[in-house]
Parts: C-alpha cells; sequence; structure tokens
C-alpha cells in the first residue's frame, strides 16, 4: 500500500519520478513475486516428468497473449511503465514455460497444436492488432483499444475461479482450491486496484477490482470450510493434481473433454 502511494505522489508532483521510479519499483516487485509463485508452481512438474501428460496449453497461450495487450496498453499509455514492465516480466516467464511445454509434449500432435496457436494467437493477432492500430488510428484510440482488449482478457480470468469455489460450496472442502493460489488472486488484484484508484485507471481497476472481490471471497470460503484435521495430511495426489486446478484458474475454458471433467 505505501509503495502504491508514494508511486502516485511521484506521478502528481512535479519533479517526482525519483519517488514514483522507486516505489514503482517496489509494488512491481511484489507483483512480479506472484507471477513467480505461479511459475513455481506449475513448470517443474513437466521438467521432472519430462510429460505434459493431458494437460492443455491454451491455457498458458492466452495468459500470454493476456500479458501481451497489458504490455502494449503500459507502452501507448504515458506514466504506466510499472504496468508494462510487470507485464512484461510474466510474459517472459509465460514464454519460458510454453517452450518447456513444447519440449516435453506428450504427443506430436500437441507440439504441433500448441505450435500453431502460439503462432496465431501469440504472434499474428497480436502483431496485427498493434500494427493496425498503428497506422490508423491516432494514440488516444490506441489506450482504448489496448485497454478495453486486456479488460476483457482480464475479466475472463479473473472469473475462471468460480467453479473452483462452487465446488468448495458443495462439498465444503478446500481441498479442490488452494490457499496459495487464492491468496494470490488477493494480492494481486489488490495491489492493481490500488493502483488504478490512485491512477483513476478504469481500464485496470474493473478487473482488478473484481479479481480482489473474488480473492477475499476465496479467502472467506477458505476460513469457512478449512479443516485443520486434514490439513496436515495433504495427500500426494492433491499435490499432483495442483496444475489441474491451475487449469482451472486460467483465462479460457480448453476445448479438451477431459480436461473439463478433471
Amino acid at each position: 500500500m505505501s509503495t502504491s502511494l508514494w508511486t502516485f505522489y511521484g506521478h502528481m508532483k512535479p519533479g517526482g519520478l525519483l519517488f514514483m521510479t522507486v516505489n514503482g519499483a517496489g509494488a512491481g516487485a511484489v507483483l512480479q513475486f506472484t507471477y513467480v509463485i505461479l511459475f513455481l508452481i506449475y513448470a517443474p512438474r513437466e521438467k521432472k516428468r519430462r510429460s505434459t501428460e493431458e494437460f492443455e496449453s491454451f491455457p498458458y497461450i492466452s495468459k500470454l497473449l493476456n500479458a501481451y495487450f497489458w504490455v502494449w496498453y503500459g507502452v501507448v499509455k504515458p506514466n504506466s511503465v510499472l504496468v508494462a514492465t510487470v507485464n512484461g516480466f510474466g510474459a517472459v516467464l509465460e514464454i519460458i514455460y510454453l517452450i518447456i511445454f513444447l519440449l516435453f509434449a506428450s504427443t506430436p500432435w500437441m507440439r504441433a497444436k500448441t505450435g500453431i496457436l502460439v503462432g496465431i494467437l501469440d504472434v499474428v493477432f497480436p502483431g496485427l492488432a498493434v500494427l493496425v492500430t498503428q497506422l490508423m488510428f491516432d494514440r488516444d484510440v490506441q489506450i482504448e483499444v489496448s485497454g478495453f482488449l486486456s479488460l476483457c482478457f482480464s475479466m475472463v480470468a479473473y472469473a475462471s475461479p468460480l467453479s473452483a469455489m462452487k465446488t468448495v460450496v458443495t462439498t465444503k472442502s478446500v481441498e479442490y482450491m488452494p490457499f496459495l493460489l487464492s491468496f494470490i488472486f488477493f494480492v494481486n488484484g489488490a495491489v492493481w486496484t490500488v493502483y488504478a484508484v490512485l491512477t483513476k485507471d478504469l481500464f485496470i481497476g474493473i478487473p482488478n477490482g473484481s479479481g480482489f472481490v473474488l480473492g477475499t471471497a476465496q479467502l472467506v470460503l477458505y476460513a469457512i470450510y478449512w479443516k485443520p484435521n486434514k490439513s496436515s495430511s495433504i495427500s500426494k495426489e492433491t499435490t499432483n493434481d495442483l496444475e489441474d486446478i491451475l487449469q482451472h484458474h486460467q483465462p479460457l475454458i480448453t476445448s479438451n473433454p477431459s480436461s473439463s471433467s478433471s
């Protein structure tokens, strides 16, 4: 909170670049840390098992596309370096993960499909979007287009945990809604919401405000349904199924029937 306030002070005060840079870096470090935690959760499994098993690559391709649009928004909008740098960092981690996914794809078809989707959604589509708006529209329209696309992808991403929350209420168990993941959603939404309020940015505020509310709701559900007698003996299957859970928290629903049934 303190870093966000000092960042805003530097943003508003003439000659306050040092305040904005130093404290913006602090807030950025918090957000980058959430990216690192997620990356360390789901990336090592494929490398260790040398296989992606039945998991889909599409959610991570979507996350990379979302990061691209936020980077674009941060570049075209004045005084939004923090948005560009944090999401640029996240994009780099997603690229690394997709490389790991391609290296250890369970079948040649999965590798080919992933490569095609990456080419279309993470190269051609954002490239054309940036090129067309750069050539045909002024800076204000570029900000509106990039902000709107970023908002849409982020809203879907933050809405995806609703299925996990429903499962918790139905089963009265938090087994399939890990505390760490819920806490990351809460922190990420909170920091970006504070940033959006201080900078009066609706494109950032709407999706991240929603994410903050959902993250808070997840933590409340966790407090209600957490059972101490089960927490000390987390099964190996639950640990191994963490990436299944992460798949359900990703931006878009996959088309693989086996993914939706897990």
